[in-house]
Order: structure tokens, then sequence, then C-alpha cells
């Protein structure tokens, strides 16, 4: 059995629709969707919006500007628009519509943080299967499947976001979907669990969110792989622990290449 594996799309749909070739099944671990597109500043659903040069300015004032210059820049941005959700919401489908009919079958999907999984019901279509909080037998193996990305400690969830609401989860949440994972031979996540080598951004020079609860299932059930993303740039690709292999199978808008996984 060969499975193809990619996580971290944002809007490379090409690549995507080679993604699959050759595999007996394709496995995507979210954030399909280019909102910010740092390298080519005309693409992604600010590009298309506001165009490059305010994504240029958008982006320069991440790097280097103050957190409240970015976010009144940001203000002002929006403010440009009449109705400013109907139109991300507009860019998101067209997205969408283009990512999953890239998508081979069969496909098992579960969504990253950039995703707005309450959608994806709508362009699923025949063949991609949409998992979280579930396990399912791929080629006689359990895999199990979270999407999403933890809060940090004493972040709110901002359910009446004008604009666009990223897929965050409540630690309870998350960790409760989880807790539904029984006997899983392949752990499939968005998020990496909370190892100190996978969580830490080399480029970005800071740890971002990994799950406690993913180690402790690894400890408990000791799964043969642990399949994750988010992290663009990690300190370490892949870690050892026990009888699992922990794999960062992303950043595949920039790679182009699936992690190919035989049993």
């Amino acid at each position: 059995m060969r499975v193809h594996v990619v996580s971290d799309v944002h809007g490379n749909a090409e690549a995507l629709a080679r993604a699959g070739e050759g595999a007996d099944a394709l496995v995507v671990l979210g954030d399909l969707l280019d909102f910010v597109d740092y390298h080519q500043h005309d693409r992604g659903i600010l590009g298309t919006l506001f165009g490059p040069d305010n994504v240029s300015t958008f982006a320069r004032l991440r790097r280097e500007g103050t957190r409240d210059e970015t976010v009144a820049f940001s203000r002002s941005l929006w403010a440009t628009l009449d109705d400013p959700g109907a139109a991300v919401e507009e860019a998101i489908r067209t997205q969408y519509a283009e990512l999953f009919a890239a998508m081979s079958a069969p496909t098992y999907a579960t969504p990253g943080n950039v995703d707005s999984p309450h959608l994806w019901s709508e362009f699923a279509g025949n063949g991609v299967t949409v998992v979280d909080g579930e396990v399912t037998e791929i080629g006689g193996l359990r895999f199990g499947f979270v999407g999403g990305v933890v809060l940090p400690e004493g972040a709110t969830v901002r359910r009446t976001n004008p604009v666009w609401r990223p897929y965050l989860r409540t630690r309870e949440e998350f960790d409760a979907a989880v807790g539904k994972l029984t006997d899983v031979e392949v752990l499939c996540t968005h998020v990496p669990p909370a190892f100190p080598e996978l969580t830490y951004d080399v480029v970005a020079r800071r740890h971002e969110m990994g799950s406690a609860a993913l180690t402790e299932l690894i400890a408990a059930q000791q799964p043969r792989w642990s399949l994750f993303g988010h992290v663009h740039q990690p300190l370490s690709a892949r870690l050892r622990t026990g009888r699992t292999e922990c794999r960062n199978v992303g950043h595949f808008k920039v790679t182009e290449r699936p992690y190919v996984l035989r049993f």
C-alpha cells in the first residue's frame, strides 16, 4: 500500500493535482487556503482583494513594524470594502472549488487552522472523505484524524469575527477530539505533538502550538506513525519516540512533494 500525505497546501492547486500520482490514497492534513501569500503578493485572499502593493506593505509591517501598526493598516484595508465578510467568503469559495477539484480519489482530508471547515461539505465530492476526530481504515491500518490548532492559554475564540475566523479550538475541544481516537496505527493531525524540536520554527524564531494530548496518545497507543504539518520550517522534521515515527510532511506549497507512506 502506498499513501501520499501532504499538509499546508496554501492554494497550490496545481501541485495538489499531482500529489496523488502513483498512490493508492491521498491524505491532506489541512491549510488548503492561501490567505496571505508572503512570497507572491498578488496571490492569496489579501492579494485578490487589495492588490500586491498593499500585501507588500502588510508583509513588511509583519516583519518590521509594531503590532499596533500592523493592526491599524489591516483595519484600514478592510474598511475599504462594503462587506468584508462576504468578500472573504467569496474568495474562499473560489479557492476551495479549485482545490477540492484537484484532489484525486480516494482522498482523506482534515482541516488546518487556515481553513473554513464549515464549507468543506459543499466542495468535497465523491472520493473525498472529510475526517476530524474520527478513525478510518486505509489499506488495513487504522488512521486517526484531528484537525485545527489548539488555542494558546488565555486566548478566546471570537465567534463573531465579521471577516474570517481560523479553525482554532479550545484545549478542551481539541483534547476531546483526540480522545475519540482508539487503537490508532497512523495518527494524522494538522498540528504537531508537543515536542520542542517539532514545534520550533527556525525562520519565525518561535514555537508554534503543539498538542500535549497528542504526545499522551502517542505514549499510550504507540502508533506506527504520527504525521502532521503546521510548522513550515521546523527545527527537526522528524523525531522517534518509542515505536512511533513523528514526521512533519509539509510545507507542500513550497516543496510540492508529498510524504510517501508505504506499508
